[in-house]
């Protein structure tokens, strides 16, 4: 559409006036990022926060049941964490039926490392050379109707390579490699657990799109072991310092960084939680059965958690934004 008058400018006042109109819409830009800036920290000064605790750790688990990455920094999407192509269990491992398989079907899962540089995802494992393949697999791929916790969940195939090399390294059936893409439909976590919102959602998550777990839970529950456990055993996204075990149960709604989160409910563990993280071996009984016999919930909720000791706390998201380690952990009161 050509505006009328324009074209009996000269060319400088032309491209003035163009430069103009650029630039007084660079400033709307910018002011409206300022207004919402000023906003979000007027609504927080009228909060009123607690301090309960500080990040020490941030962890993301590309492809699900392998080893997580400790990050430094990381965004916080509407279906979790994110450090740059890495994003949080949207990477799964499926049978030839699309069936889920996790570590509690194949173990030796968690001895697989993951690691992201230049558009590639690279998988390592003991005795195994070294796997690339492009974060975005090529859209001539199939795209898998895979089945998670009876649910359906889309998910991109990442090639014959990805599955020869997953197949091989456990060597029992053949298996895919798929991707969630950030344009497929998401699961809704209350479709699984019901404590859950309509706006939480997840990619292949079990049903929540972050867990936080405190060091001093886990330092409390290795008191009582003889045989210790690892944070890596619990897989959390976020490992908070500086409260007591199990307060992270009690906080209602947080902010970390820029993000504010939701708490929704208890994480239920099941046998995942015994195998050791450096061997990939099952062990079945612990530290499962000394939960079992001090963090079980109140009958009341028998019906959501049935027979799973709780340990650590799920969260929705309200708000995205960047945390990082060491920031304090706020607790809206």
């Amino acid at each position: 559409m050509a505006w009328p008058g324009l074209a009996a400018l000269p060319k400088p006042q032309l491209g003035w006036l163009f430069a103009s109109m650029a630039s007084l819409a660079v400033i709307a830009l910018v002011g409206a990022a300022a207004v919402s800036w000023n906003r979000g920290r007027a609504r927080r000064g009228r909060l009123r926060l607690k301090q309960v605790g500080t990040v020490s750790g941030l962890f993301i688990h590309p492809v699900k049941s392998c080893r997580g990455v400790a990050v430094k920094r990381a965004e916080v999407t509407t279906l979790g964490l994110r450090s740059g192509d890495m994003r949080d269990r949207c990477w799964l491992v499926i049978k030839e039926d699309g069936h889920m398989v996790t570590a509690r079907q194949e173990p030796r899962l968690v001895l697989i490392l993951v690691a992201s540089d230049n558009g590639y995802l690279t998988l390592s494992a003991p005795e195994m050379k070294d796997l690339e393949i492009p974060v975005k697999p090529s859209t001539k791929n199939p795209v898998w109707n895979c089945r998670v916790f009876g649910f359906d969940a889309p998910g991109r195939d990442c090639g014959e390579e990805a599955a020869q090399w997953i197949t091989a390294f456990l060597n029992s059936q053949p298996y895919r490699l798929v991707h969630f893409e950030a344009n497929m439909v998401p699961r809704n976590a209350k479709d699984f657990m019901k404590p859950f919102r309509p706006s939480d959602k997840i990619a292949y998550p079990d049903c929540s799109p972050v867990m936080v777990l405190s060091e001093a839970s886990v330092e409390e529950l290795n008191s009582r072991l003889e045989r210790k456990v690892q944070i890596r055993n619990f897989r959390p996204n976020i490992l908070v310092t500086g409260c007591g075990p199990f307060e992270e149960d009690t906080w209602d709604e947080i902010i970390i960084g820029t993000a504010e989160m939701k708490g929704i409910m208890a994480c239920p563990r099941c046998i995942l939680t015994t195998v050791d993280p450096d061997t990939g071996v099952m062990d079945r009984k612990e530290p499962l059965d000394t939960l079992k016999s001090y963090r079980m919930c109140e009958p009341s909720v028998n019906h959501i958690y049935k027979s799973h000791p709780l340990f650590g706390w799920y969260f929705g998201i309200d708000k995205t934004g960047t945390l990082q380690v060491g920031d304090p952990v706020f607790q809206i009161i």
